[in-house]
């Protein structure tokens, strides 16, 4: 009787002793999330509140925490003013973006035009509905009476169609990224097998409208793989993230391009062409997107209609509340890694689908 209530007894403990465990790593986990959203969301909403208070103090966080080095420290002083001006762009964009959080990002010692120039604004810097060929195929309209209202909620991450977020690095290649992830989903509905595609292909082969890791165009790239029989897999192509000698396979393809088409920024063609066809790539706008850390997204600038097209995203749901458009929004999938906005994806406004061009891809 003693040996079995030990038994018990010591079973007992160590059931105790994993709560205890689990309880601890979630709090500390919890720990770890609150502390990074802090060291982020730096931006005061008060008027009156200086955005620069303790800017040093985050300039050695940021620099820790991205594993940001400099040669000399004129650079590192050059890079700290441009930080706390990015500081101040938070705050503006803050103020007219106000469903979102602007903050600190990994961009954060980037000016505009070098988060332009050499980073992330990959889709060919045109004006809309330039960003397309000039004889596009557009897509049919569809009936939306029957469409799921976006408080029903589609994210087809869940269906398996959608490959984990990419990081482009500091290629301008997310045309490509975009054109790709599409595809991927288009042939994952259509075959049930999910397969990465080979966006370094893209940047080796299309010589389109500059193309490459300057920039390009979606349309380009589909028509690329549609004219060429496929597309390799990331596997048997892997992304390098600079231009070199194109070097497709062409017994190999992963993945070929039926047809591929143009959709209406129309809200409700949006979203019946996503319910029918999957993921769509979008070129939009993303300039704000320097200061995003999370939330549901819509600035007015995106919605200017002089502004260029010039980052390739996915839009691969929706969701949100069914009160109203403020609480609705499509979620997005960007190819600038995880440790980016929410684990790379932002959520667009409902309501916004004016800040991009939309490609619909039959696999």
């Amino acid at each position: 009787m003693d040996r079995l209530f030990l038994l018990s007894l010591l079973l007992s403990l160590t059931q105790l002793s994993s709560v205890l465990a689990s309880t601890l790593g979630n709090v500390e986990s919890t720990s770890i999330i609150q502390e990074d959203l802090s060291f982020r969301q730096v931006v005061p909403l008060d008027d009156d509140v200086d955005p620069l208070l303790n800017a040093d103090h985050h300039f050695s966080l940021f620099k820790k925490k991205y594993g940001k080095t400099y040669s000399t420290q004129e650079e590192d002083d050059y890079r700290f003013s441009v930080f706390k001006a990015n500081l101040h762009r938070a705050k503006r964009h803050q103020l007219l973006d106000p469903s979102a959080v602007h903050g600190i990002t990994k961009f954060s010692d980037l000016t505009p035009s070098e988060f332009q120039q050499r980073l992330h604004l990959g889709h060919h810097k045109q004006k809309r509905r330039l960003s397309v060929s000039a004889d596009p195929n557009e897509a049919p309209i569809l009936p939306t009476r029957d469409l799921p209202s976006p408080g029903s909620a589609l994210d087809y991450r869940q269906w398996g169609v959608v490959t984990p977020v990419k990081d482009q690095g500091s290629c301008r290649s997310s045309w490509a990224f975009s054109s790709t992830g599409a595809l991927e989903a288009a042939n994952a509905l259509a075959s049930g097998d999910l397969v990465s595609l080979s966006e370094q292909q893209l940047v080796d082969c299309v010589h389109k409208d500059g193309s490459g890791c300057y920039g390009g165009r979606i349309n380009s790239a589909f028509e690329y793989i549609q004219q060429q029989g496929g597309i390799d897999s990331e596997e048997s192509y892997p992304y390098e993230g600079e231009v070199g000698a194109c070097r497709f396979n062409s017994s190999i393809v992963a993945a070929m391009v039926r047809n591929f088409s143009v959709v209406s920024s129309d809200v409700n063609q949006v979203a019946a062409n996503l319910v029918k066809n999957g993921p769509l790539a979008v070129a939009l706008n993303a300039d704000w997107l320097l200061t995003y850390i999370g939330g549901v997204t819509c600035p007015l600038i995106c919605l200017d209609s002089s502004e260029p097209r010039d980052d390739g995203a996915l839009v691969v749901g929706y969701g949100g509340g069914s009160a109203g458009q403020l609480n609705q929004y499509w979620i997005v999938k960007n190819s600038w890694g995880v440790n980016w906005g929410e684990e790379g994806y932002f959520r667009l406004g409902w309501g916004c689908t004016g800040c991009g061009d939309y490609y619909t891809v039959s696999a």
